[in-house]
């Protein structure tokens, strides 16, 4: 469950695109005040109240008529890790003054990566006159990307927990590789024991599936714990999105199913090799396996078609 990567982030802002938008242009214009223009103290009670209530915003700053930065910046978030005031500096070039210096009114940027913060951001401008000089002035509004759309998929909440989560499933994994652990000193333990089978021809035949046995133990516990450590720590798991539940859970039985597959098969050599009163247990592993089998690709194929008409109809 790590962050959403840029490809994630950009796919979800073409989704919330207008709502973004909306929200941006309204809370640029509600803080949008010619004492934002002269006063220092106006711009940092603004940012504060902003903040407050909308977590994602990380830079406000003051734009004279030709681009150039004559306040402060006014950070928070990832944006406060920067020492850079940034005063100064010219911005002509910006993809958000062109806009605003083109089109006039509340301008909205798409997705780049911010200079103050090395993150995607938007921004947000806004064209105001000074009443003292009567030249004209731009509030400049910077955003973290990856956090307004978690807000605004109402999952800002739930990221604060994720070092937890991570954690708890670190240790889960760490578990599960020590049972691997165990399970492989067991086969290898039954492996060696193999030298002093002697002349049992009978025993020589049957010994080898205990290791078999262990082996494949070892590997379904380990592919679980592979799979949790994937999903859950290392990769970025969309909890909105139907295919990475529908991923997780396809892994898991997979994995449960090649173990079930493997130790019916063992129960059937065993039986050829004379053990028969486990044929029929073998017979019902095997009809489990291939119950296993059929229910998952039903799973998987109504949960794509699910998935296929949910995304059509939040395209109309």
């Amino acid at each position: 469950m790590s962050s959403m990567s840029y490809l994630a982030v950009v796919e979800r802002y073409h989704q919330y695109r207008d709502a973004l938008g909306e929200l941006l242009s309204s809370i640029l214009t509600g803080m949008g005040d010619t004492q934002l223009l002269t006063a220092g103290n106006a711009r940092h009670k603004a940012m504060n109240c902003v903040v407050t209530h909308y977590p994602f915003v990380e830079l406000l700053y003051v734009l004279d008529a030709d681009g150039k930065q004559i306040t402060h910046n006014i950070a928070a978030g990832h944006a406060a890790q920067s020492s850079d005031s940034g005063e100064g500096r010219d911005r002509s070039m910006r993809p958000y003054y062109v806009q605003a210096k083109a089109h006039g009114g509340v301008s909205i940027t798409e997705p780049y990566l911010s200079s103050a913060s090395n993150i995607l951001c938007v921004s947000a401008i806004l064209p105001l006159t000074d009443p003292e000089s009567g030249e004209q002035r731009y509030i400049v509004l910077d955003i973290d990307l990856t956090g307004a759309i978690e807000f605004m998929m109402g999952d800002h909440a739930r990221r604060r927990f994720l070092p937890v989560f991570k954690l708890i499933y670190s240790i889960i994994v760490l578990g599960l590789a020590a049972v691997t652990g165990v399970l492989l000193y067991a086969a290898f333990g039954e492996l060696i024991a193999l030298r002093d089978v002697g002349d049992n021809t009978a025993e020589l035949h049957l010994k080898p599936f205990g290791v078999i046995i262990f082996l494949t133990l070892a590997l379904a516990i380990f592919d679980l714990g592979k799979t949790i450590l994937e999903e859950e720590v290392l990769m970025h798991k969309d909890i909105f999105r139907h295919s990475s539940t529908r991923r997780t859970i396809t892994r898991f039985i997979a994995a449960i199913l090649i173990a079930v597959s493997i130790e019916a098969l063992l129960l059937m050599f065993k039986s050829a090799l004379g053990v028969t009163h486990e044929m029929v247990e073998a017979v019902w592993m095997m009809f489990a396996a291939v119950g296993l089998l059929v229910g998952l690709g039903l799973y998987v194929y109504l949960g794509a078609r699910a998935e296929a008409l949910l995304t059509a109809g939040a395209r109309r």
